[in-house]
């Protein structure tokens, strides 16, 4: 089996992160972090290049604004070793989003304290603050109020198991629930979620919609890859998407990711399936350097997984042999074979569908 080289679902475990010092101190600081941690990026002021050492990078002073505005969309996540009030500034112009904003730890030069200014869930800058203050003794300073109060955050729990999230903005409403001890009902008909929540007594743990709404519950969290949240339940409603759907795609040379993309499309909104559920895309080596299908799968963020023709043909499938895909890739199917071989003991959703250029068919992972 073959991996290409594609980011997979979820977020990176190893950040890149730019660290960025203005004075001797804090090159010496951030010397000491790039050398301790990984992927880390060491920035320091011209005049203090010496202190930086050989692998950091200069900046001339006057050119802070215009670095941080350079690396925004290129890093993971920034250590700003220098004070608050400068660094609100600079970023106050860049802010986007908390599902797109890098994560933002602003330390002083002393090493006191490491802050999560920016991104401290998603973007994983309460995580960086930690592991900074683990490197040099400073005491991370956590103000979200999840976790200065000891309680799970829904976000953070999407990010730590893999799962998408709907509407970034209902987080903030069950979060809220979940810190002024409101009931909340949990429809989590496989325990993907459950298990990490059964210590909390306001969540109610349900496997049936009939089930949550009978608790009497302020809030709803669904875990589910389908399309549709059902139409009874109320608007205060966070839908969390588990990674564990399989594409098994097929096509002719050339086919452009569009096309691939449009076709797949169709049928996940047929079958009320949510793309951002897909975990994998598979098919059969002869297709891995296939640049149509290799940019879908960039596109969505999920790995390709490539099995030789000998694997394929092992699996059994519902679909008859196809004479014309073992007269071109030496395989009697990719679709289905390839799906079921990624899902890894899963089941077929949608046995093998063909247009002019693509056949596609969509398995379901085991617990999802």
């Amino acid at each position: 089996m073959i991996l290409a080289t594609v980011s997979a679902h979820g977020i990176p475990s190893e950040m890149t992160t730019a660290v960025i010092a203005i004075t001797a101190r804090g090159a010496r600081r951030g010397r000491v972090l790039t050398h301790a941690m990984a992927g880390l990026e060491l920035y320091v002021s011209s005049r203090y290049a010496q202190e930086g050492g050989a692998g950091s990078r200069t900046f001339h002073p006057t050119e802070l604004r215009a670095l941080i505005t350079s690396l925004w969309h290129d890093v993971d996540g920034f250590v700003l070793i220098m004070a608050t009030g400068i660094v609100v500034r600079m970023i106050a112009p860049l802010l986007h989003s908390k599902e797109s904003d890098p994560a933002v730890v602003v330390m002083d030069d002393a090493g006191t304290f490491a802050i999560p200014l920016l991104s401290g869930h998603l973007g994983g800058a309460n995580r960086l603050a930690r592991q900074c203050g683990e490197v040099t003794g400073a005491l991370p300073v956590i103000t979200t109020a999840t976790d200065a109060n000891n309680l799970p955050s829904f976000d953070m729990l999407a990010q730590e198991l893999g799962m998408a999230i709907d509407d970034i903005g209902q987080v903030k409403h069950l979060n809220a629930l979940l810190l002024d001890h409101l009931p909340i009902a949990l429809i989590d008909p496989h325990g993907a979620l459950s298990k990490h929540l059964l210590r909390h007594s306001t969540i109610s743990h349900h496997t049936t919609y009939a089930g949550a709404l009978a608790s009497g519950a302020h809030g709803f969290i669904l875990v589910s890859n389908r399309q549709e949240p059902h139409p009874e339940l109320p608007g205060q409603l966070l839908i969390l998407r588990p990674a564990n759907l399989v594409l098994g795609i097929g096509c002719n040379r050339g086919t452009p990711a569009p096309e691939i993309e449009a076709f797949v499309t169709g049928h996940l909104l047929e079958q009320s399936l949510s793309v951002k559920s897909v975990c994998t895309i598979a098919t059969i080596t002869a297709k891995g350097d296939e640049v149509g299908l290799v940019n879908y799968a960039q596109q969505l963020g999920v790995p390709l997984r490539c099995f030789t023709s000998e694997q394929l043909n092992r699996v059994t499938c519902p679909s008859p042999p196809s004479p014309y895909a073992l007269a071109a890739v030496g395989a009697t199917g990719v679709a289905e074979p390839a799906a079921l071989l990624a899902s890894e003991g899963g089941c077929l959703l949608l046995g093998k569908v063909k247009s002019a250029n693509v056949t596609l068919a969509i398995a379901q992972r085991n617990g999802g």
